[in-house]
């Protein structure tokens, strides 16, 4: 993977294909191999960037305290690295929360926003199941408890009983992770401390909200925060997933954010 420097940080990312960049960031949990089937859908037709956001993946890890606005300057820095003027984002559960962030500090660098099974303030049951998640992991100081412990809350019941398999190998991928446990800790308080929606009037780019309607996460009612307040929105909802609603319902995630960006992407 290639890098670039960020002030003191250096992100990893890939890049695929040519067109209108199209800048995807991960969520919380994992990096940039999250979107591995959507870069190699997409790269067909526009320039895919993804990469690993600081405190995460092969980029720069330290213990330091850190906010969604600290990673989204981070994402900038990384835009001008890359000479990418505008490009259309698509953040997935924290990595839409920064993206609020980008297109509020350099709305003409965003043409398009899609935010996906994210939040621009969390509910109280999102405080609580966020905050719970992190506290297995500070207590046990293991992966793969944090991992056992967190999986019901990614996926819905009838997923988790059907899909036996695939349960254990999202389980493996988290419970193998190798960040410092410290910087999930402070992007989880991030998360926590994350606040736009009194901002959202501000972003005034075609933006899709996509939500996973047994999502405990970022909930129904996170969801109808910001299809209130962001002006030009359109929601769609995974009504029978969870918070990877991406993985439980593949095939339309990628129909409906494909069709809304054909539609809302601005040419390069």
């Amino acid at each position: 993977m290639p890098t670039v420097s960020v002030g003191s940080y250096d992100l990893h990312y890939v890049e695929s294909g040519d067109g209108t960049p199209l800048l995807l960031i991960h969520g919380l949990a994992g990096d940039h191999s999250a979107w591995l089937p959507q870069i190699d859908a997409w790269s067909s037709r526009y320039r895919v960037i993804a990469f690993d956001n600081r405190g995460a993946g092969r980029s720069t890890q330290v213990d330091e305290a850190i906010s969604t606005e600290d990673m989204a300057r981070d994402t900038l820095g990384l835009m001008d690295a890359l000479n990418v003027e505008r490009a259309c984002i698509v953040g997935r559960s924290m990595g839409g929360a920064i993206a609020q962030h980008i297109a509020l500090l350099a709305p003409d660098r965003v043409g398009a926003l899609v935010v996906c099974a994210s939040f621009a303030k969390l509910d109280p049951l999102g405080r609580r199941v966020l905050a719970n998640m992190r506290e297995v992991l500070e207590w046990r100081g293991d992966w793969a408890d944090h991992a056992r412990h967190s999986l019901p809350n990614f996926v819905s019941p009838a997923f988790y009983n059907a899909n036996p398999a695939a349960v254990e190998q999202v389980e493996v991928l988290i419970g193998g992770e190798t960040r410092m446990p410290a910087c999930y800790v402070a992007q989880n308080h991030a998360c926590l401390e994350h606040d736009t929606l009194d901002q959202l009037h501000r972003i005034t780019c075609p933006v899709l909200i996509a939500a996973g309607g047994r999502d405990p996460i970022c909930s129904r009612t996170a969801t109808e925060w910001m299809a209130e307040r962001f002006p030009r929105s359109e929601t769609a909802m995974f009504d029978d997933s969870s918070h990877f609603f991406l993985i439980e319902e593949p095939e339309r995630f990628m129909s409906t954010v494909g069709k809304w960006l054909e539609s809302n992407a601005p040419e390069s």
